[in-house]
Order: structure tokens, then sequence, then C-alpha cells
């Protein structure tokens, strides 16, 4: 166990960002799955700005790669073209 102030206080705010960031990761992928469910074009396009949103900030604070929300973001356009 941690024998310092600093490291007890690290421990505790890491586990609340660890549950925030589980949380909008979730969320996340949740949008994801909706929108490669929908078949309507119109209703896919206007999802489609709030689920790259939402992925760029997973990005953004380094819960996911930035590389794999640009290989995300690509494949929903692409889905989304091609409804």
């Amino acid at each position: 166990m941690a024998n310092h102030k600093s490291a007890l206080k690290r421990i505790r705010s890491n586990e609340a960002k660890r549950l925030v960031n589980k949380y909008q990761h979730k969320t996340t992928r949740n949008a994801i799955k909706k929108l490669r469910e929908l078949t309507d074009k119109k209703k896919a396009e206007a999802m489609l700005p709030s689920v790259s949103s939402m992925i760029d900030k997973l990005a953004k604070k380094n819960v996911i790669h930035a590389n794999k929300a640009a290989n995300l973001k690509s494949g929903l356009t692409k889905y989304v073209a091609t409804l």
C-alpha cells in the first residue's frame, strides 16, 4: 500500500478517471453500434457528427489511439455514404 499522501491521492484520482473513461468509452461504442445498425440514410447522416465528436474526444484524452479514432471515423463515414 502507498505510504505518501500524494500517492494515496493519485490512487483515488486514477480510479475516478478510470470510471469516467470507462463510461465514455462504453457510451461511444454503443453509439457506434447504433449507427451501424441504421438503414435510413437521413438518420445516419444526422447521427454521424455526434458519433465522430465522441470518438474525437476519446482520442484527445488518450482513451483510444488517434489512429484507431481515424479508422473508426473513416469506416463510419464510408458506411453512411453507401446507404
